[in-house]
């Protein structure tokens, strides 16, 4: 009796189970290329975002990039 009953529990784990099998790691690779178009769309953002902006980046430029007055952006 208790042989037929842990047998059916491992038979249902395995039943429930088998959905992984037929999907394997095909959502893991979905994730993995959503995840590389995400950070191209994020360069592609940022990098129209740094043509736009009129702060130098470089560490020797960046005195005076704001008026003194309001410390607001030239």
């Amino acid at each position: 009796m208790w042989n037929d009953f842990i047998y059916s529990v491992g038979d249902m784990f395995q039943w429930s189970f088998q959905f992984y099998d037929q999907v394997q790691n095909l959502f893991n690779n979905f994730l993995i290329l959503l995840g590389f178009f995400g950070f191209g769309y994020w360069m592609n953002i940022q990098h129209k975002l740094n043509k736009k902006a009129n702060v130098s980046f470089k560490a020797e430029e960046n005195v005076g990039w704001y008026k003194e007055e309001n410390k607001q952006l030239k």
